[in-house]
């Protein structure tokens, strides 16, 4: 049996008066976060919450999600987080295909659960509770800690095979899936990245962004399996993660890559402020060489990256790495393969593009109520990606792009990722997105999308002939560039491309 919920009740039975966990004012040690975990497992289970029934969290950052996400499991029951930033029809589809019977929200979105609730005949209004007051008929989670009876219970013995939690996919590409993971595969999460981090229980380990998406767990879960300290905040903010990050001597962090150039660029970003850093981890985009190499420059030994899916295939580039092969997203680890394969289902040689494929022991147990497309995903035990890449002689994964971002211009494959490596390069250009539009000679053609840096200025026209004179080829020239005030993001802080390709086509039909 594996449960993982046990190892809050093992912190704080021998290390009580640690530091468990920092949210804006509040410091609670072991001994007080497995109270509150324990008070919270008894409420689910005394409103009828049980074993393999699905509990949704729909929070912003704060300090009763982290005690949700570790009392969910403890009485067996399976996790479901999803974003604060979900509409109405979104939430309603979500919590419907999860079979949610118990939602833990906020009362801002209460009047949304209110008109979506007839659609979810499970979802008693009773078990809809708001963690900061109640609001209607939905009652307030706080005090209904304090009223239900008294717990000491111990965590529900779970196999190692059955769900921890239920993880939507942003939506970028489509409908949400929901994708399932197993103890024995947040285990994973707990033990392989504790030793790829280099992570320790003195560590000090900062998130910024949203709790609610994957990416969020490849720090949080060795952070609580080793006992260290969790440093939340409520949300991102460049200014606030600097003097955080100084005033708590702040280890670890992980952000996403549009969050690293927001903190290389804040008016109060200091290397001697960020001196107690031992890691700065990138993931859910690539980061272009141009702030990779701003990064080892400012911050020497410190950087990795992390390609990885929440289906369950990584590779990780180790800050000893950073330099030498600092183009890469790294190599799988231990227990882990891949394999680049061609068109035809066969293995490219070194250097060659071809499909990422791989494997390993945190794989997902597939997605949830579609084995169709489970099987489409992983195939003779093999997770395919639907991203392109080559590896090198040596094992390193170089990527390419996204293969339903790939732009076919004139039968030529344009990756949006080498215009976009360009662009960064521009002095004016913070942040920068390329993306195919339709073309009536070409097919597609790219465009370019860009934030430019306070101050900055320049004009579409000379950033477009910047680019076009520095790209490597003529089928790489984009067709125009977009000064915009901000992208499109996801909850986990990923730029949304089709959004922005779908404002662009809309403006271009409306004669802008």
């Amino acid at each position: 049996m594996l449960q993982l919920a046990t190892l809050i009740n093992h912190h704080a039975a021998f290390r009580p008066d640690e530091v468990a966990l920092v949210f804006e004012d509040e410091r609670l040690n072991w001994r007080d976060f497995a109270a509150r975990v324990d008070r919270c497992a008894c409420l689910l289970r005394w409103l009828g919450v049980r074993r393999g029934d699905r509990v949704a969290t729909v929070l912003a950052n704060c300090r009763e999600l982290l005690e949700i996400y570790w009392a969910v499991p403890a009485i067996g029951a399976v996790l479901v987080p999803l974003s604060p930033l979900l509409l109405a029809s979104g939430l309603a589809s979500l919590l419907r295909d999860a079979g949610a019977v118990c939602v833990i929200t906020q009362r801002s979105l209460a009047p949304m659960l209110d008109e979506v609730r007839g659609e979810l005949p499970q979802l008693r209004a009773d078990r809809i509770l708001l963690v900061d007051g109640a609001s209607g008929d939905f009652p307030d989670y706080r005090a209904l800690l304090g009223s239900c009876p008294e717990g000491g219970h111990s965590p529900v013995p779970v196999a190692q095979d059955e769900l921890f939690n239920i993880m939507y996919t942003s939506g970028t590409t489509g409908l949400p899936k929901g994708i399932m993971h197993s103890h024995f595969v947040r285990a994973m999460y707990c033990t392989l990245f504790a030793a790829a981090w280099r992570m320790r229980p003195e560590s000090v380990v900062l998130h910024t962004g949203a709790i609610v998406f994957n990416g969020a767990f490849v720090t949080l879960m060795p952070c609580f399996y080793l006992g260290a300290r969790y440093v939340l905040l409520r949300q991102f903010d460049a200014v606030e993660a600097i003097e955080v990050i100084a005033r708590e001597r702040v280890t670890h962090t992980m952000m996403v890559p549009a969050q690293i150039i927001a903190v290389l660029n804040a008016p109060n970003f200091a290397p001697e402020k960020l001196a107690s850093l031992e890691m700065i981890l990138s993931l859910g985009a690539p980061l272009y060489q141009e702030h990779k190499d701003q990064l080892n420059r400012l911050l020497p030994n410190r950087f990795y990256e992390l390609y990885g899916l929440t289906e369950g295939f990584w590779t990780i580039l180790d800050r000893t790495q950073s330099l030498r092969k600092s183009g890469s997203v790294g190599s799988p680890p231990c227990f882990f393969e891949m394999r680049i394969v061609r068109e035809d289902g066969s293995d490219a040689e070194a250097g060659e593009v071809g499909e990422i494929v791989g494997r390993g022991p945190s794989l997902m147990l597939g997605y949830y109520g579609r084995p169709d497309l489970s099987d489409q995903a992983i195939r003779d035990g093999w997770l395919h990606t639907g991203d392109l890449g080559y590896a090198d002689a040596e094992g390193y994964l170089y990527l390419v792009d996204r293969k339903k971002d790939m732009i076919d211009s004139g039968g030529v494959k344009v990756y949006p990722k080498d215009i976009e490596e360009v662009a960064a390069r521009h002095p004016a250009i913070r942040e920068v997105a390329v993306f195919g539009v339709a073309h009536e000679k070409w097919g597609e053609t790219p465009v370019a999308a860009v934030l430019l840096h306070a101050g900055a200025s320049a004009t579409a026209s000379e950033l477009c002939a910047w680019i076009n004179g520095r790209v490597g080829a003529r089928y790489q020239r984009v067709h125009a560039v977009q000064i915009m005030d901000d992208f499109p993001r996801n909850a986990a802080g990923k730029t949304l491309k089709r959004e922005m390709r779908d404002r662009y086509n809309e403006g271009k039909e409306a004669g802008q």
